[in-house]
Order: structure tokens, then C-alpha cells, then sequence
């Protein structure tokens, strides 16, 4: 069910809500968190479509802030969406032009769910501050994205700068599956100190730097980080010890090789993880994400990681990879 209102109010809204979810003899919300995402203009169906595949694990009322400029004369214009198309949510989008293009606490408050967290959510850009926003003051999780930004590797510093708990970016949770793998691999060898680690990937991907400072302050290893301006993500992790190297080589979307001395070669499956999968994974958990808090600032702060820029390499199945930020 979905209904549009034209040059309204966020009261009228909450209103139009109530009316749809009594039709749909919804009496009571089973609804378990609140999802506020901040989009920009021509930018919000891909950040919907995660969303709403999301909330069949974590039913929640979306609501979608699009900026529509702030030369223009004031305006709200709001869609509806409860049932049907809006999955195992309810989905309000918000127009904004004008006083109202800028998202603001007293813009969506009489939208929120009570009693129930709040997660801020830019899925394009990244405020200068997370948790000064004025969603991000009241939300208890902050998702950013700085593969997104323009300058993606400038954003981790601006992000280091500013981090408070409650602050995560989705170019750290595309690295799970790699850093899962990467412990597995360690729990199957001898152990032997990490001389250098080599991780390989587009330079315009903040995945590889975050892996190589997670890798470096883990291992106490120096980091080369081998970027190119192939336009793929993270590609290939290195590990070189004194009885050789331990290399992890994804050369498409879903299947990598692990090479280790002494073992023939073993494939395992190692995804290019979805935007959808990755909110998801963002929330089931909303407490502070230590270990992120701390490799961002090793990021900064570390003197063991050198970035060797264009550097030849050689991986196949290339045109199979279409965006920078993939993981």
C-alpha cells in the first residue's frame, strides 16, 4: 500500500501512517529499530533496495531523507509504503526542498519509532562529523560509506579525526569474509613471525587500507599496500614469513585461491560482498565497534604502511568488476 502527500507536514505524515497501518490492521509494531538514511538526490534506489532486503532480518520503519536543494522554495513532499513493496518494513521517503532539503533531528522526530534505536545511515556522502550531526547526536549507530566519497582515502583520515563509538563505515564490514578467512588461514599453520604484508587492490578503495592497517597492527608487520587504477576492490593479500609467502588471490567475484609452502593449493568462496549484505551484517549488532575504532586510527597514526602507486600486476577476469568500493 502506498500513498503520496504533496507539500505536507512531518505531523500530516505521521498521521497518513497511522491511517495505512490500521487498514493493514497493523495495531502494534514489531518493528525493532529505526532506519534513518540520509541520500542525495538521483542516488536513493540503490540505498532503498539494500534497505528493504535488510529489514527481513531487522524489521524496521525506514525513513528516507532526500536532499532536493536548498534554493528551492520550501517544501515536503513525503511517500508512504507500508505492506507490499515495503517488505518487512515501512518505508517513508521524504522530499525535501528548501528549509526542509536539510535533514534535522525536530525534521523526522515525530517519525521515529519510540523506545527503539536509531541508525544514521549516509550512503553517499560523509558529514564532517558523524556524531555531530544533528541524526547522528541521537542515533545509536552511524554508518558511513567513504568508498562513496571523492576521496576516499582523504575520508578515513577525516573519519579517524572525528570517530566516537557508535561510528562504522560499510568499506570496514566489506572485509569480513576476508578477515575471517585470513584467521582461518593462522589457525592451520605453524607459527612464524609476518615479515611483510602485501594487500593488493584499486586505489581508490579504502578496504585495502583499512585490511592493511587491521594486518600491520595485528601482526606487527610493515605494510606495502600495491594499488592500481584498476577499478576493482581488494584483489590479493600477501603474507611473506621465513618459510615463504602465504598468498590469498581472489581473481574474480566469488572464488579465491589460498597458496601456502608445503600444501597444494586450496579454493575457497570469498564473495564480493552486497550492499544489502552488508547494512544487514551493520545491524545485528549495535554496540561499539572497537576493533574498527582502533585499525581507523592506526590508519593515521601507523608508520608501517607504504603505498606503492600504480604498481603492474597482473589479474584476470577484470571486466567483471565495475565498482571501486567492492571488497
Amino acid at each position: 500500500m502506498m500513498k503520496k502527500l504533496k507539500d505536507t507536514t512531518v505531523g500530516e505524515v505521521a498521521k497518513e501512517l497511522s491511517r495505512l497501518r490500521s487498514e493493514e490492521g497493523a495495531t502494534t509494531s514489531s518493528r525493532v529499530l529505526t532506519l534513518v538514511i540520509l541520500a542525495e538526490k538521483g542516488h536513493s534506489k540503490t540505498a532503498v533496495e539494500a534497505a528493504l532486503k535488510a529489514s527481513y532480518e531487522h524489521p524496521s520503519r525506514i525513513i528516507v531523507h532526500i536532499d532536493y536543494g536548498q534554493d528551492a522554495d520550501d517544501r515536503l513532499d513525503a511517500r508512504i509504503y507500508v505492506g507490499g513493496d515495503a517488505g518487512a518494513s515501512e518505508l517513508i521517503i521524504l522530499r525535501g526542498y528548501g528549509s526542509a532539503a536539510v535533514a534535522t533531528e525536530s525534521l523526522i522526530s515525530g517519525l521515529l519509532l519510540p523506545d527503539s534505536p536509531i541508525v544514521a545511515w549516509w550512503p553517499h556522502s560523509v558529514p564532517e562529523n558523524p556524531a555531530e550531526h544533528s541524526i547522528g547526536k541521537i542515533a545509536q549507530r552511524r554508518i558511513t560509506d567513504s568508498a562513496r566519497a571523492y576521496a576516499p582515502l582523504g575520508v578515513l583520515e577525516k573519519l579517524a579525526a572525528s570517530y566516537k563509538d557508535g561510528d562504522t563505515d560499510l568499506a570496514w564490514i566489506r572485509l569480513t569474509l576476508w578477515r575471517i578467512q585470513i584467521a582461518a588461514v593462522f589457525d592451520q599453520i605453524e607459527p612464524s613471525p609476518v615479515k611483510r604484508v602485501v594487500v593488493s587492490g584499486s586505489s581508490m578503495s579504502p578496504s585495502v587500507v583499512l585490511l592493511g592497517a587491521w594486518l600491520g597492527d595485528r601482526l606487527g608487520a610493515e605494510v606495502h599496500l600495491r594499488t592500481t587504477d584498476v577499478q576493482r576492490g581488494l584483489y590479493k593479500v600477501e603474507l611473506e614469513r621465513e618459510d615463504g609467502s602465504i598468498i590469498i588471490h581472489r581473481p574474480g567475484r566469488n572464488i579465491a585461491t589460498i597458496s601456502s609452502p608445503g600444501v597444494p593449493d586450496q579454493q575457497i568462496s570469498l564473495p564480493a560482498r552486497s550492499l544489502a549484505d552488508c547494512l544487514a551484517e551493520e545491524l545485528r549488532r549495535l554496540d561499539p565497534d572497537e576493533v574498527y575504532g582502533e585499525v581507523l586510527k592506526s590508519v593515521v597514526a601507523s608508520g608501517n604502511i607504504v603505498v606503492d602507486v600504480n604498481v603492474d600486476d597482473v589479474h584476470d577476469e577484470g571486466a567483471d568488476y565495475t565498482e571501486v568500493y567492492d571488497a
